[in-house]
């Protein structure tokens, strides 16, 4: 009888922590895929409207540019947001700064959505879209290693790239939403219509709101990690309120080769999933490209988006049999000889092309991708895990989401679309060398 009890006992107390982890799950989820939502519908309209809106005197070709140059501006404010979030997530938990984040995003996406057009504020428009697009920037930027963090250190270990990967579904789910409202609101007023330009651009945005408000909700009723509590009592118990070396000096101090290998690896993950979103989605819908309808580029991009979630997931959990390191580089792998032909396909410019080369993409980019959540969190100690993290993340996200695509458009102006192809197979060998340099330097995140 008392085993009887026993075992029901247990039984309970492993559906606790079940349905905790889950909630946990659930909100690392929710949280990057509203902050990337936000993210990437700010590049669906810089590649379809905002030249239209925001930059009409400079002309088709010189507003597109212009407009990418704004996309461009949120890459140099991440590292930023990483530093000064990592600071206090490291200092004060991961849980509050995860909800400013949120917050943060949530505001500066819906004043763009707010924001008057260039015909009815003149020059004030595009710069206070700089501005808010750098906040979207900041935010992103302090988002992602406090999510990753906070999936990775209530994981079990052997576990940790299963739930740890629900932060990295973000982009997946995100650029499906995205593309998902864009269509939905194409398919409402028009497609090119005045309509559109007025004021439908704007619903995306606009509809962040609601979305911020429900991920508030799920965030606010998860406590803060076990890792993190355990390190605060630990302080508590010598007698500190705080640790004597500010974060980032530790990070400076101990982890630069950390932060500098993992940037690299992360560079060419960047690179393939904004290649991908933002340079192939305005490659589509060109005369000089696929010549696709918007639409048709929508759908594509929505159906690439479910190809990245499913490889995103099942690289996640292989991580866990296999080990994150070695998943990352079977994903660098493939992705050399697959996107030499497939921008060698891309050139003749068929809309089959486009389509497998797109869903291709973001396959082999979840792959390599999955396993990141639980990968970089491993490289760094709980007191400087956030500034850590979110260092190496964000540079990668400089080199390989800011400066790759512009390179990019420029080589495919410049010598066609199969130079890209080059541009990124050159990019997926740096990252390579990169995650065979780097290996984790902490196996236990407590």
């Amino acid at each position: 009888m008392v085993d009887k009890v026993a075992a029901r006992r247990r039984r309970r107390q492993a559906d606790v922590a079940d349905a905790s982890l889950m909630r946990v799950a659930v909100a690392s989820c929710a949280g990057t895929t509203i902050e990337f939502y936000d993210f990437f519908v700010y590049g669906t309209a810089a590649a379809l409207v905002f030249p239209k809106v925001f930059f009409p005197a400079l002309g088709a070709a010189a507003g597109a540019l212009a407009s990418f140059a704004t996309l461009g501006v949120a890459f140099v404010a991440r590292p930023l947001g990483a530093l000064v979030c990592g600071h206090f997530g490291d200092r004060f938990g991961r849980k509050n700064t995860l909800v400013a984040t949120l917050l943060l995003m949530g505001v500066a996406t819906v004043l763009i959505g707010l924001l008057p057009s260039s015909a009815a504020i003149g020059v004030a428009a595009p710069i206070v879209l700089t501005v808010l697009r750098f906040l979207q920037g900041f935010a992103v930027g302090g988002e992602w290693a406090g999510a990753a963090l906070f999936a990775a250190e209530y994981a079990p270990e052997r576990q940790r790239g299963r739930y740890a990967v629900f932060p990295q579904l973000g982009p997946a789910l995100g650029f499906m939403l995205a593309s998902g409202t864009f269509l939905l609101v194409d398919v409402m007023v028009g497609a090119g219509s005045e309509a559109f330009l007025a004021y439908g651009w704007r619903i995306p945005f606009l509809s962040s709101a609601v979305l911020v408000l429900i991920g508030l909700f799920v965030r606010t009723v998860v406590a803060e990690t076990p890792a993190f509590r355990e390190y605060r009592a630990e302080l508590e118990a010598n007698g500190a309120r705080r640790p004597e070396i500010a974060p980032l000096r530790q990070v400076l101090r101990t982890h630069r080769r950390q932060v500098l290998l993992g940037g690299g690896v992360l560079t060419v993950l960047f690179a393939l999933f904004y290649v991908a979103t933002a340079y192939l989605t305005s490659f589509g819908t060109s005369a000089d490209g696929a010549g696709l309808s918007r639409s048709t580029v929508l759908e594509l991009g929505i159906a690439a988006g479910a190809v990245l979630a499913l490889t995103t997931i099942a690289a996640g959990v292989l991580s866990d049999r296999i080990g994150r390191r070695r998943t990352i580089i079977a994903g660098f792998v493939s992705t050399v000889p697959l996107v030499l032909v497939l921008f060698g396909w891309l050139g003749g410019g068929s809309g089959i092309a486009f389509g497998v080369t797109l869903a291709t993409m973001l396959g082999v980019y979840g792959v390599a991708y999955g396993p990141v959540g639980a990968y970089l969190p491993e490289l760094f100690g709980t007191d400087c895990r956030y500034t850590g993290a979110g260092l190496a993340y964000n540079l990668g996200g400089v080199l390989g989401g800011a400066i790759v695509p512009l390179v990019a458009a420029a080589l495919s102006a410049a010598y066609g679309v199969f130079a890209v192809g080059v541009l990124m197979a050159g990019v997926t060998l740096v990252s390579l060398a990169s995650a065979v340099a780097l290996r984790p330097r902490v196996e236990g995140l407590s």
